[in-house]
């Protein structure tokens, strides 16, 4: 008998080692051992011979892109939570189907929020700057220095109650905050009960009433600025916004606005509109003690990373063994 022909596959960005040694042993695998992101004529070039592309969010993966994709591709495996960076709708189109990596993000980006909710409200980053870049110019405790605002008995606003806005909200609850939330439906009673969950049908009307807004939604054409000029302008003075979720879901612009004229208090991000370009005002803002800036980070553990790339090789084991993949996905949905 003769060996079963391994798949080709193409990997746009470094993985964990475990990761790709796995993916050698199992595929014929082209790793990227630099971590350069792939060039578009590279990733072209690619498609029009492999079986299988394995992408990341930093990778477009347009219509146009696919168009060029030979016949043999049949299959995207995406190395990421989300396929806003993937025209699903075109992949179809063409035979061609994408999977993802659910399921395996939510406590570790969860734990980002939380700690965003904390690096703003008590202003952990300003002053471990003062220890940092001015040693020797901290006098020793004083009562009125650094005084930052208590998160115990606040409330917080999750804008999207999925798997990651619900483990936000179990976080936000062992901390002593009361859990209100906007989503497109409400979650079952049991989940609202185990929280002491508010709902609220109008996210203008939420808004205006919590002193913590955390974007736990997905990027879709329907989200795109849901926290628009308007709808910040709803927040309290005193009250801060957090996203770990994309970039393109705030106002970016009428957010630093507002940041500007002191009219919110604070904000803590980890993803941008133009990312990885960061607003140049939102970094001086940053440097005036006004908001906490992560490059990205919310996913970044070594256990998430590796459980990313384990459901990848899932996907793509299923679909050669003429399975359907565990983690499709469907055309449509957004």
């Amino acid at each position: 008998m003769t060996a079963k022909k391994k798949p080709k596959v193409y990997i746009t960005r470094k993985l964990p080692d475990a990761v790709e040694t796995r993916m050698r042993e199992l595929f014929d695998a082209e790793l990227n051992i630099d971590d350069t992101p792939r060039t578009r004529d590279e990733l072209i070039t690619a498609i029009r011979s492999v079986d299988v592309l394995v992408p990341t969010v930093t990778d477009r993966i347009d219509e146009a892109l696919i168009a060029q994709a030979g016949p043999q591709m049949k299959l995207i495996a995406s190395f990421s939570n989300g396929t806003d960076h993937i025209d699903v709708d075109a992949a179809a189109r063409q035979g061609i189907t994408v999977t993802n990596t659910p399921n395996v993000l939510t406590e570790d980006t969860a734990d980002m929020t939380v700690a965003l909710i904390l690096a703003v409200n008590r202003r952990l980053t300003e002053g471990s700057r003062v220890l940092t870049d001015h040693p020797g110019d901290w006098s020793g405790w004083s009562p009125t220095w650094m005084l930052g605002r208590r998160i115990w008995g606040k409330r917080i606003g999750i804008v999207g109650m999925g798997r990651i806005g619900t483990a936000v909200a179990r976080r936000a609850k062992a901390f002593g905050l009361s859990i209100h939330y906007h989503n497109r439906k409400r979650v079952n009673p049991a989940t609202e009960e185990e929280l002491e969950a508010t709902y609220w049908d109008s996210l203008d009307q939420m808004l205006a009433r919590v002193d913590v807004v955390s974007v736990n939604c997905p990027s879709t054409p329907a989200t795109f600025h849901l926290l628009s000029a308007r709808r910040l302008a709803l927040m309290q003075p005193t009250s801060i916004i957090v996203n770990t979720a994309r970039g393109d879901i705030i106002d970016e612009a009428a957010m630093i606005q507002l940041l500007r004229d002191q009219r919110i208090a604070g904000a803590g991000l980890d993803v941008y509109q133009n990312e990885p370009s960061v607003n140049p005002k939102l970094l001086k803002l940053a440097k005036e003690g006004r908001v906490v800036l992560m490059p990205h980070m919310g996913s970044a553990t070594i256990e998430g990373r590796i459980e990313m790339g384990d459901k990848v090789i899932i996907n793509i084991r299923t679909f050669f063994d003429g399975h359907r993949p565990p983690n499709r996905v469907l055309p449509g949905r957004n």
